[in-house]
């Protein structure tokens, strides 16, 4: 996924990295409005999980030292009231990922009390991640992790996404994708983390397929846009973004829905009973199938006026499925 860049190199090492998002951490490079910046980020465990790493790893994860956010960055002309525009313009992947099933973490954590950890090997030639046999998941990389310094002083987690972004886990910010984000200090103090081959929309066991990524980004202000409260992206037409192969290959997706009066426990029924469907049909145990609806299922509000109840669909592509 490289392209031919020209431009004077600024890089972000693994060790120009913090742990809280905070308007007090110094920044660790000054840039102009347009430059663009290489971060060399590791991945969401810190370096907890190793490829050699087995489900023991998990008892002793601490999760305050995950999702290092790497830099800050300090961009001259950035004011508050502005908007910082990046650029996600090259992502390259390490050759192996984890997925676990942390206890006490995800959309169904109180059904999963046993800790399991699988390690991905990626085979930089192919464009896919194999789960397992018959089930490709396609290799789409993102930065779960992208935001600027807040306004507000103290010191606040990594895990909760901020409106001045942070942990978004938002699977459509790859490649040609562009992320704006509200500026609330002198110098906007842009970092990123956080490393994903492929996500569902909802990332419901909490974790994806975790990687470290080199990332590209382009990094510019935009002037007086106060109206950009919160994070705001735009995606590169779907023709550019997906192989005319993958095109083809859609064999359509397959969903359950969940239907509440709280939209959370709508979206617990909807993974609950996808989970179902594909331990009944595809032979998954309940735990494999919880990783693969967080690593490729997408989780939708399908009706949310028809009061009191809200409809909830967690979805499958169905090309995912490959052979008989």
């Amino acid at each position: 996924m490289k392209q031919s860049i020209n431009c004077k190199s600024i890089h972000i090492h693994r060790g120009q990295n913090h742990l809280k998002w905070s308007n007090r951490v110094a920044p660790v490079q000054t840039i102009n409005s347009g430059d663009i910046v290489h971060f060399d980020t590791i991945d969401g465990s810190n370096g907890q999980i190793t490829k050699h790493s087995t489900n023991d790893v998990i008892h002793t994860f601490d999760i305050s030292k995950a999702d290092p956010a790497f830099g800050p960055v300090y961009v001259n002309g950035a004011e508050p009231g502005d908007a910082l525009k990046i650029e996600i313009l090259e992502l390259e992947m390490s050759d192996w990922g984890w997925t676990a099933i942390v206890p006490g973490f995800g959309l169904l954590a109180d059904e999963f009390a046993e800790p399991v950890l699988k390690i991905w090997q990626l085979d930089p030639a192919l464009p896919y991640a194999v789960f397992k046999e018959g089930i490709h998941i396609p290799k789409r990389p993102f930065l779960g992790v992208m935001g600027v310094a807040p306004g507000m002083e103290g010191e606040f987690s990594m895990i909760p996404p901020l409106d001045t972004g942070g942990n978004l886990d938002c699977r459509y910010l790859t490649v040609g994708s562009t992320l704006y984000l509200p500026v609330q200090v002198t110098g906007a103090l842009f970092s990123c983390g956080d490393g994903h081959v492929a996500q569902g929309d909802g990332e419901v066991c909490g974790t994806a397929i975790e990687t470290s990524l080199k990332a590209t980004l382009r990094l510019s202000v935009v002037k007086n846009q106060p109206w950009i409260a919160a994070p705001q992206f735009q995606t590169p037409s779907r023709k550019a973004a997906v192989a005319a192969a993958e095109v083809e290959a859609d064999k359509g997706s397959y969903a359950a829905t969940g239907i509440d009066s709280d939209l959370l426990q709508a979206a617990r029924k909807a993974t609950r009973n996808l989970i179902q469907w594909l331990v009944n049909t595809k032979g998954l145990t309940r735990a494999e199938a919880y990783m693969l609806t967080s690593v490729a299922g997408d989780l939708k509000i399908t009706e949310i006026v028809d009061l009191p109840n809200y409809a909830v669909a967690m979805s499958l592509p169905l090309n995912i499925f490959v052979g008989e």
